[in-house]
């Protein structure tokens, strides 16, 4: 009994420590300049390895990790957006970002359209809207064609607002060919 009451002080005690240091951020402390409420960043004008605005930045992200629970954003959908507001808030204009992210494995499903995500998972597709926000910024965001056959969807079934991709190797391959780096994810 007083294993669990410690355990309970301590889980309380962490509990209120993460709300103290959540009331000690000023507001903005978390931005999202590029991609509106996804991939929250924290500017940092003197850090070290800050992006030079006069370049151009060509980035290739391999999105295979899958969301824990079908209603949350996916991990590496949310990662390119934050990747894209990093640049944004170092004064790197969307312009001169090249950014592609495919999905491929267990992530494919971040470009089911609404439709076939409810009817397989119950809820509506929540990566939809960071996908149309990363399009917005200039991100083309492509699935594995041949990831889409392997899970059994039907190439139909993939939102208008993603790229059919041939597959993830050869979009891979062809960009790092092209001069793109890649940031599997």
């Amino acid at each position: 009994m007083r294993q669990i009451a410690l355990l309970i002080s301590a889980l309380t005690l962490g509990l209120l420590a993460r709300v103290a240091v959540a009331e000690d951020e000023p507001a903005g402390f978390w931005t999202t300049p590029a991609s509106e409420g996804a991939g929250q960043v924290h500017a940092l004008p003197k850090a070290a390895y800050r992006p030079e605005p006069s370049k151009s930045y060509r980035i290739i992200f391999s999105m295979t990790a899958g969301s824990k629970e079908p209603g949350q954003i996916n991990p590496a959908i949310e990662r390119v957006a934050r990747t894209v507001n990093l640049y944004a808030s170092a004064g790197v204009p969307l312009s001169h970002l090249k950014f592609v992210a495919v999905a491929y494995g267990p992530a494919t499903s971040v470009a089911l359209n609404d439709e076939q995500y409810k009817a397989a998972y119950g809820v509506a597709n929540p990566n939809l809207p960071v996908i149309a926000k990363l399009r917005k910024a200039g991100v083309d965001v492509a699935v594995c064609g041949q990831a889409v056959a392997e899970h059994k969807y039907r190439y139909e079934w993939i939102d208008p607002s993603v790229t059919l991709a041939l597959s993830a190797i050869t979009t891979i391959t062809t960009l790092e060919h092209a001069g793109y780096h890649l940031m599997p994810l």
